[in-house]
């Protein structure tokens, strides 16, 4: 069975101590019943992945000592997802948690013209994104930008690699899973909100140079469409 493992935002050189934070040391001592001695692991999600020992325990606080220290290197393609915040809370955590899993490097969530939410909490969303990473057992945290407004894409857009807009309107698009293995390793994709993106979006879009896609038969959640365009990405 693999060692926990668990998250800390800087690590030290082997042989160093780390003190886990208040929940990290619930977490070992009350819940997994880790002993001085135990073997865990340790990311700080900048893709250096630590092997520790529990060096002192008590109600509070977990000390841990480092054993040894790599990098692990970054998924060959770059992923940033830009995507619509939802009206459903949970729904758009879903999504976090899903394309964490999967691998996605940067998460770009938007206020479009039909977007029905407006505001999210920073904090929630990171600890989210922290739990996927340590379920999944990577090494590399996406990164959750403030929400922005599509109608700023020239500022969040990437400025080298491929920007790609899905859409269902009845036009010319390509398929992303034919034209996935053709991209750019540096890719971002925009999925629209509950109704999808205006036709003054897409117009916007494809005057910056966004490659209009389609995902798929049939019409996807937003949630649901961001899971697939991610995945159909990290082949």
């Amino acid at each position: 069975m693999s060692a926990p493992l668990f998250y800390s935002a800087t690590l030290g050189q082997p042989g160093s101590y780390l003190e886990l934070d208040s929940d990290n040391s619930r977490h070992a001592i009350q819940v997994l019943r880790l002993i001085q001695g135990s073997s865990i692991c340790i990311t700080d999600g900048k893709g250096n992945w630590a092997d520790a020992t529990i060096a002192s325990v008590d109600r509070k606080k977990c000390e841990v000592q480092l054993q040894s220290l790599q990098t692990v290197a970054r998924p060959k393609r770059s992923i940033t997802l830009a995507i619509s915040l939802l009206k459903n809370r949970n729904r758009f955590e879903w999504l976090l948690e899903k394309v964490t899993e999967l691998g996605v490097s940067t998460i770009i969530p938007l206020r479009c013209e039909r977007t029905e939410k407006e505001t999210v909490r920073m904090d929630r969303l990171e600890s989210i994104l922290i739990s996927a990473l340590l379920q999944s057992r990577q090494a590399w945290l996406p990164t959750l930008l403030s929400p922005q407004p599509f109608a700023d894409l020239q500022h969040w857009k990437l400025k080298h690699g491929n920007n790609l807009i899905a859409h269902c309107e009845n036009t010319t698009r390509q398929a992303l899973s034919s034209l996935s293995s053709s991209l750019a390793e540096e890719v971002l994709i925009g999925i629209g909100p509950e109704g999808d993106f205006t036709t003054d979006e897409i117009q916007q879009a494809l005057a910056a140079n966004f490659i209009p896609v389609q995902l798929g038969n049939t019409r996807l959640r937003t949630e649901t469409a961001g899971v697939v365009a991610v995945s159909l990405l990290a082949c």
